[in-house]
């Protein structure tokens, strides 16, 4: 069974060093799901790795296009998919790495998407469990799907809760739902995160803003002035440096908004990753020993 280790967490947290770091220790190579850093004018402004980075370890899909090109994520769900088999011909491993949330779930689950959760449902659920205990949510499913009640963990609330919902809402098995868009993956996945708390996090942001400045953002985005009206360029970090342009924002202002915008970001996709229960949490700032640790939790977590 071929291995896909995906490196996720928030904007600002260190997922490309950790990546580079796995992917030298496999022996391997790095697919970015990042869909900021697709785009090769964009450097600077979507922190994309550094010559000196991309030099450590072979990567996929940084600077592949252009701001003027048209990308879908179904489109980058095919070519990852392609890429993937590719690289598994040589590699038992590869790394998936990137904050972009829906762009890593459609290389590890596919895009058939399942509805999201239904509040009245979830209450109803919680209430049920807090007054009958969790047995009654594994008798529910039990009676509703018996094949995912034998295969899921009958011990996490959330899943039951998930799983309960969706058939409701969908009048379908949870258990074909996810056959679905599983079938297609035949690689085993294993999610790591770095998680640090909020305000080290938001410095963190608040400093690589900086940084950006000083190593030319605003030159990039004033060579990119005339491509403002571009998806591509109504991102974070650009958007409110075309205010700038405009003279509507002085350039303090301009930054302040940027990391505003970004610490913003970065909350959505802790959100986002808070709703998962498969994701192996890193401390940021490990040390050698936390990284040797985290390797030989890997390689428990290997499907031979």
């Amino acid at each position: 069974m071929k291995n896909l280790i995906s490196v996720v967490g928030p904007t600002g947290i260190g997922k490309t060093r950790l990546a580079i770091d796995l992917a030298k220790h496999f022996n391997t190579e790095i697919v970015s799901c990042d869909s900021r850093q697709f785009f090769k004018e964009m450097k600077i402004g979507t922190a994309s790795p550094s010559e000196e980075e991309l030099a450590e370890a072979p990567h996929h899909f940084i600077g592949n296009l252009s701001v003027e090109d048209y990308y879908s994520i179904g489109q980058y769900e095919e070519d990852a998919l392609q890429k993937l088999n590719e690289l598994f011909k040589n590699h038992n491993t590869v790394i998936l790495v990137g904050g972009s949330m829906m762009y890593e779930k459609a290389v590890i689950e596919g895009l058939n998407d399942l509805p999201e959760a239904n509040a009245e449902n979830q209450e109803k659920l919680q209430k049920l469990m807090e007054e009958e205990g969790i047995e009654k949510l594994q008798e529910i499913l039990k009676q509703l799907d018996p094949e995912y009640a034998e295969v899921v963990d009958i011990h996490n609330h959330r899943r039951l809760l998930r799983a309960i919902d969706v058939i409701w809402q969908t009048n379908k098995k949870y258990s074909v739902q996810i056959a679905i868009s599983q079938d297609s993956r035949d690689f085993n996945v294993i999610r790591i995160g770095i998680e640090a708390p909020r305000e080290e996090l938001y410095d963190r942001i608040n400093r690589r803003v900086d940084i950006m400045m000083e190593k030319g953002l605003l030159d990039e985005v004033k060579g990119l002035e005339k491509f403002k009206g571009l998806t591509a360029l109504n991102t974070v970090g650009y958007s409110e440096l075309f205010k700038y342009f405009d003279g509507e924002w002085d350039l303090d202002f301009a930054v302040s908004e940027i990391k505003k915008n970004s610490r913003r970001y970065a909350k959505r996709q802790l959100t986002w990753y808070r709703r998962a229960d498969d994701i192996h949490y890193l401390q940021l700032g490990y040390s050698q020993q936390g990284f040797e640790n985290l390797i030989l939790w890997i390689d428990e977590q290997f499907q031979k």
